[in-house]
């Protein structure tokens, strides 16, 4: 057995729509399948979103578009300085950069403001308004910013200053007296509900300069891909037509960007973006001022340009160092302080508030648990920080309950920001677990792996992967597929890379092979044995190399549903790899009790279980990983310690002292040489000449003392004082009547099957006390195992 590292949930979907899909779109039921998961359920839609015949929604269904681009007009035409306030995430930057864009397009007076994170906090402020009128501000539009700007708006409007509002955070149920709000879930004619900061900008600058600004899809895809916005509908459009754009762009600070990734910017993907790109842009407003972000994406100068891409990168650099540092710190307080805790929430005086909601989410990936991570302002009294959770703890509508110790709150089911006083932080902590000790099992801390697809070997070709990349670019609500292989047979393993901490594998299915690679799986490379089937779990992919293309599994999990056997006879010193074996699993079985010295095993004394007869064999070993650690008495004290429960793995050690007298059995033939000898030689010194007449046969002197044995148990001789004589007149007997005959072929053949034999020999052995143990219901044995 092997666990998987997660459960695993496998999607469900209706099968009649599956095969209509397929039939008229004429793809694999596969890929059929994965339409109608992604909400796909008619042909209609399959084809539109497959075929990549989807267009923009118009802008003017946006509530409020028309009175927003009339005023903006106005604006321009009378050469009002327009104010364009952002957010400083890489959302905030983008429609900050779109904004400009269209407005410098259209000839505006446009400048920009982003709030700084550390000093003004979040969206708009009074103070910065303020500003604005004092520079003469008389139009401000908000980008991914302001829905909930209730005192901001009241205060614009009592400068005499123009609020337009576009953003696409969950509105309130009051809205601001702006005067105009674009927002698409307040537009009830507009058919999608969940465009990013960017997307929205996007479409009031769609409206503003009356045709689709393809030109500044670059930009758009950097803000909807590292927002986490659901990929679907208008923000996959936005997404896909953008990684295009990005790959021919002409923008500077994108190129300058992509150097400094390492990266061509020809050959981005949407990963690139999220895990290069967006962090990148995403640094600034974390450490400092968002402002370099903004400039390095708007600038056509390739000088400057290359100087805000390395400032940039630097930032980033600092903010992953920072990352790792508080993450260190908080891990060591998770371990001493709250390790049983079923939410965690840690807090520590200076921890930079920029970069806790990263530090949140590491803690989650170490401990899969609702985790809260808060910086605490001792001048202030409060403590600031950002939260996030795992499936089955819905943390808005947990901290709702806490409204009384948070002025401040605001997110969704799986992540939340929270600012409040640093005395309420143990209360805090203390509400969330008493709720999550009802609300959530077990079964909950083990983190879920969704699967798209059931997939069998010989379905996997290049034109399938194809035909999935189809539904490219991927990320929330549009994730790369992932399929799972049940029970499918190990081919080959080895562990690859400097440290050995990957593993490549070859599977094979009915007569069709599948290699498959898992990146940092090399620890469990040991927990899998020879010739086993398993279940994996990965995404599918095309590795080209020497212009060769073929399919690949990049491995997610794996698990192993059957017994496993693994062969440690080889193995002189057994302490290593027993102790990587969990406490609670391992079964340490000795038939000797000279074993634990001989093996080194002292440390393990306590553990050794001693079984020296088939009433002591009688033990529970379901779950458990036994090791055999020498060979026993006989084959039917093993029958009878597996006959009861099933192990999940067996380690075979079987260390033997010395081997019983000598490793081959004397044939027929041997014994018939040296009767025949001793007829002519009766009576022969076997003290004096035995080791003569052992190297005149290449025998050893044990296997002529054996014989002789056999032959005074027969009857055949007699021996005293180390003289063989032959008797006289005996009736034939055959070999097995005598006793030693009996032990040594026993024990050859205990040898032969525990020491002497192949892995699939031995494995093969096992397996036939299990089949009969399946058929006969666990009853094999003649012990009542009750």
């Amino acid at each position: 057995m092997l666990a998987s590292k997660t459960r695993w949930n496998i999607q469900q979907v209706n099968e009649q729509q599956v095969q209509m899909i397929a039939q008229a779109l004429h793809i694999t039921p596969l890929v059929a399948s994965l339409l109608v998961s992604r909400g796909y359920h008619t042909v209609e839609a399959a084809r539109s979103f497959f075929e990549r015949k989807q267009s923009f929604h118009s802008p003017f269904l946006l509530n409020d578009m028309e009175k927003a681009v009339e005023r903006i007009e106005k604006a321009i035409t009378n050469d009002e300085h327009i104010l364009i306030f952002g957010d400083y995430d890489a959302d905030g930057v983008s429609s900050t950069v779109v904004m400009v864009s269209a407005l410098r397009e259209k000839g505006a007076n446009v400048s920009f403001y982003i709030p700084n994170r550390f000093t003004e906090g979040y969206g708009p402020n009074e103070q910065a308004f303020r500003l604005a009128k004092q520079q003469g501000v008389s139009l401000i539009i908000t980008v991914d910013t302001g829905i909930s700007a209730l005192h901001e708006a009241n205060v614009a409007k009592q400068l005499g200053i123009d609020l337009i509002i576009t953003d696409h955070h969950e509105p309130g149920p009051v809205l601001p007296e702006a005067y105009a709000t674009i927002h698409p879930k307040i537009s009830p004619n507009y058919p999608f509900k969940h465009l990013a900061g960017v997307g929205v900008a996007f479409k009031l600058a769609h409206a503003l300069i009356g045709r689709v600004p393809y030109e500044w899809l670059d930009v758009v895809a950097i803000g909807t891909i590292a927002d986490l916005v659901p990929l679907q509908d208008e923000n996959h459009l936005l997404a896909r037509l953008g990684i295009e754009q990005f790959r021919q762009t002409n923008r500077p600070g994108l190129q300058a960007l992509c150097k400094q990734c390492g990266v061509s910017h020809t050959a981005v993907t949407e990963d690139t973006i999220a895990f290069m790109i967006g962090p990148r842009v995403n640094a600034a407003g974390r450490l400092d001022c968002a402002d370099p972000a903004v400039q390095l994406l708007l600038t056509t100068d390739a000088h400057e340009a290359d100087m805000l891409a390395e400032q940039i990168d630097a930032m980033n650099r600092e903010r992953q160092q920072l990352v790792n540092e508080i993450t260190e710190e908080a891990i060591q307080l998770v371990e001493q302080h709250y390790r049983d805790d079923r939410v965690l929430v840690v807090a520590k005086e200076g921890w930079n508030v920029g970069v806790i909601g990263i530090v949140a989410s590491r803690l989650v990936e170490k401990f899969y648990r609702p985790t809260i991570v808060l910086s605490i302002d001792q001048e202030k009294g409060i403590a600031k920080g950002s939260a996030r959770s795992i499936e089955g703890f819905d943390l808005f509508a947990n901290l709702s309950n806490c409204r009384d110790i948070l002025p401040h709150f605001g997110g969704h089911p799986m992540a939340a920001g929270m600012t409040l006083s640093f005395h309420d932080v143990d209360e805090l902590r203390r509400r969330l677990n008493e709720a999550a000790e009802q609300q959530l099992t077990d079964e909950h801390f083990i983190p879920i792996t969704h699967i798209d697809l059931c997939c069998s070997i010989p379905d996997v070709s290049l034109e399938l992967i194809e035909q999935m990349n189809r539904l490219a670019p991927f990320g929330m609500g549009n994730p790369k597929p992932r399929v799972l292989f049940q029970h499918v047979q190990l081919d080959t393993l080895r562990k690859i890379g400097t440290d050995q901490n990957h593993l490549k594998l070859l599977l094979t299915e009915d007569g069709k092979t599948l290699e498959a690679i898992g990146f940092g799986f090399g620890n469990i490379g040991d927990e899998i044995a020879p010739d086993v089937h398993l279940s994996v779990v990965g995404e599918l992919a095309i590795n080209e190399w020497n212009n060769f293309r073929k399919p690949q599994l990049m491995i997610q999990d794996i698990a192993v549903n059957e017994w496993q056997l693994f062969d440690m006879r080889h193995i002189r010193h057994p302490s290593k790899f027993m102790a990587s074996l969990p406490k609670e699993k391992r079964l340490l079985i000795a038939f000797h009790r000279d074993t634990v010295d001989a093996l080194q095993l002292s440390a393990y004394a306590d553990e050794i279980v001693y079984v020296s007869n088939e009433q002591e064999a009688i033990i529970d070993v379901s779950g458990k990983y036994i090791v055999f650690l020498d060979l026993p008495p006989s084959q039917q004290i093993v029958k009878v310690l597996l006959s009861c429960s099933l192990p999940e793995r067996i380690y075979a050690l079987f260390y033997q002292r010395e081997n019983h007298f000598f490793s081959v059995l004397p044939t027929r033939e041997h014994f018939k040489w040296l009767y025949s000898f001793l007829h002519k030689r009766s009576p022969f010194d076997v003290r004096r000449y035995a080791d003569d007449l052992a190297r005149s046969r290449g025998w050893t002197k044990e296997t002529i003392l054996f014989m002789i044995q056999v032959f005074k148990e027969l009857g055949f001789i007699t021996v005293e004082n180390g003289i063989v004589s032959l008797v006289c007149d005996v009736q034939k007997r055959d070999l097995t009547e005598s006793p030693s005959y009996r032990l040594k072929q026993a024990q050859a053949e205990l040898e032969h099957m525990f020491l002497y034999s192949s892995y699939s020999q031995l494995k093969r052995w096992f397996d036939s006390l299990y089949e009969e143990e399946n058929v006969n219901g666990f009853k094999t044995i003649r012990h009542d195992c009750s």
